[in-house]
């Protein structure tokens, strides 16, 4: 007789040969989304000054990532989906953004598998607030937030490369929830559950258009790493090589002005279907 141990093992080869017969599912359409640009007749700055005051706000924050996951047996797509705020105010003349991320929604190509990141663990994810570089084209302002490399769960120097140590004397547990880096929990059907434990060098990049009714769009570009440090079963301590999809299509961003008392995530929530589109689903094959 199995122990349970080795039967969660078999079941989960079973779960992924099956899936590697069937292959992921699929994209959907790109782009996911034609954002709403207002009237093309409205009246754009014509100066830098005026427009960096133009897009002074509070904004609330969605956006999109697309990944592949080749080193799994069966591909692993992925979309993470980002709710927040994003603030651009001045500051000696310069216009900076801050970035607070407060929710993530994490979907997968594998209809049997779910996994799931909590609140704390996004929360934890600080931005370094940054200046934002501004460009008139085809009468139009666009928006460019360079990388700020910041760690997730180790302390150093986030110019450098990731730790690859599982060990090393600088992680943290910014989650609180007695693990190193920050935990990500992993289900398979009614199956198989577990968690890993990761760290992350997060690094992305915007570019971003001001459109006509206030609102402003365009897509990120992420060059993040990660690693696994950890996990609550061995067969979870394994090696990942998500890379982003190449199709910016895939990864759009939507920042939406809204009033500035609207700083928690429940009070986001409270308007998410007025003024977000719906959430990106794979397509059944």
């Amino acid at each position: 007789m199995l122990k349970k141990g080795k039967l969660s093992l078999v079941i989960l080869s079973v779960l992924i040969l099956f899936n590697a017969c069937s292959g992921p599912l699929d994209w959907p359409e790109s782009p996911l989304y034609q954002f709403d640009q207002g009237e093309s007749s409205a009246i754009q700055p014509a100066n830098l000054e005026s427009a960096r005051k133009m897009i002074v706000g509070h904004y609330a924050h969605y956006d999109v990532v697309a990944y592949e996951d080749t080193t799994t047996k069966t591909t692993m797509r992925t979309f993470i989906i980002s709710y927040g705020f994003t603030d651009f105010y001045l500051e000696n003349g310069k216009l900076m953004q801050r970035d607070r991320f407060l929710h993530a929604e994490q979907k997968l190509s594998n209809k049997n598998a779910k996994s799931e990141f909590s609140d704390e663990a996004v929360q934890a994810i600080k931005p370094r607030v940054q200046e934002v570089q501004m460009s008139l084209k085809n009468g139009r302002w666009h928006i460019y937030r360079p990388p700020t490399p910041t760690l997730l769960g180790i302390n150093g120097d986030p110019s450098q490369p990731l730790s690859r140590d599982p060990v090393d004397p600088n992680l943290t547990d910014p989650d609180q929830d007695g693990h190193p880096g920050v935990t990500v929990k992993i289900s398979v059907g009614n199956f198989f559950s577990g968690e890993i434990y990761i760290t992350r060098r997060e690094i992305f990049t915007n570019y971003l258009t001001r459109n006509n009714n206030g609102t402003i769009s365009g897509y990120v570009i992420d060059q993040s790493e990660q690693f696994v440090v950890g996990a609550s079963k061995k067969i979870l301590t394994q090696s990942s090589n998500s890379i982003q999809h190449p199709d910016m299509g895939l990864s759009p961003v939507l920042l939406v002005p809204i009033d500035p008392a609207i700083d928690t995530y429940e009070e986001l929530m409270q308007i998410q279907d007025k003024i977000f589109p719906k959430e990106p689903e794979f397509l059944s094959k």
